[in-house]
């Protein structure tokens, strides 16, 4: 397909796509976008999956695993399900469902849903980073106080600058490239909803630790982390990916934060690198477990969501400027 090809096809997908390819590739009027926005909780994906709402808020009746998970004899090692509340809450504010369409979920989870990790109620969150990051960012679009969440990151932030889901259980003082792009974007999307710049500086600590390592290497031999890296997959639930990374720091740039920076290179170079001759990203690797409904292209096929991300990150890029060495 030619560009305009890639957008046209874009544009025919679903509206939680079809708003930020208006907004992000074809410069459409806000009024525009923000109308196929409005769309995403009456139509398709979000209509959905608001549709699988239980009558107390939650979904699967779970906060991070369906109710009964453990109850069956699951280990926690089995394939993770995506159906539980966390997972559809995150899913809804990313594609841009607006905080009214959810009408009083806040307060029915507050009432309803607790962590499966010692029974904490919901909305306060628990031990892990990334869990907690994606239950502020979701709090704080659905209007909660989460503040006292919020305070929890810089006081758990590693000192080599980024966060790890394992330290809490004492395995790592190291963090990881997983959680700490959860972190971040858990934090980006606080500072965004609430205005509440508190946590800035601690954000800025976490994109130095991912820019400091080029987006893709380790600190200490500068080889490739992991072929998570360079492997693309939509919906990436809490999974790194150069892509992704890369998105975080274009989505951030939108509220102010730093615009591309070098370190950036190597990471455009693998986004421009899966680019297939038919001009788009295609799905790489559906993480396993249960899930409501496709959300995205099956493995090896053309995928709405990478295009539009990969196309986007690709236009931020070639934005830049650059100074020149003298």
């Amino acid at each position: 397909m030619r560009g305009d090809e890639v957008i046209g096809w874009l544009l025919g997908s679903d509206p939680a796509v079809r708003w930020q390819v208006e907004r992000d590739l074809v410069d459409a009027p806000r009024e525009r976008w923000e109308a196929t926005r409005a769309r995403v909780s009456r139509e398709g994906m979000g209509a959905r999956l608001l549709a699988h709402q239980d009558a107390d808020g939650q979904w699967a009746g779970g906060a991070h695993f369906p109710r009964g998970w453990f109850e069956t004899g699951r280990p926690r090692e089995a394939e993770q399900p995506w159906t539980a509340t966390g997972w559809s809450l995150k899913d809804l504010r990313e594609w841009g469902v607006g905080a009214p369409a959810l009408g009083d979920t806040a307060a029915r989870l507050a009432e309803s849903c607790r962590w499966e990790y010692d029974d904490l109620p919901f909305w306060g969150g628990e031990v892990d980073v990334c869990i907690n990051a994606f239950t502020l960012g979701s709090g704080a679009w659905l209007g909660v106080d989460v503040s006292a969440l919020a305070r929890w990151f810089p006081e758990h932030q590693l000192a080599d600058g980024g966060w790890n889901c394992e330290a809490e259980e004492g395995d790592s003082v190291r963090s990881s490239f997983h959680s700490t792009l959860n972190a971040l974007r858990g934090m980006l999307a606080y500072e965004r909803e609430t205005g509440d710049r508190m946590l800035r500086a601690s954000r800025a600590r976490g994109e130095e630790y991912l820019l400091a390592r080029k987006l893709a290497y380790r600190a200490s031999t500068g080889e490739l982390v992991g072929d998570f890296v360079t492997t693309f997959a939509y919906p990436e639930r809490h999974r790194y990916s150069s892509l992704t990374a890369l998105d975080h720091f274009r989505d951030a740039a939108r509220s102010g934060g730093r615009g591309p920076d070098p370190r950036m290179a190597d990471a455009v170079e693998m986004v421009r690198a899966a680019r297939h001759p038919d001009g788009t990203w295609h799905q790489e690797a559906v993480l396993p477990g249960r899930t409501w409904f496709p959300i995205d292209a099956p493995e090896g096929e053309p995928s709405p969501w990478l295009t539009l991300m990969a196309l986007r990150v690709l236009r931020w890029w070639s934005d830049a400027r650059f100074p020149v060495d003298s």
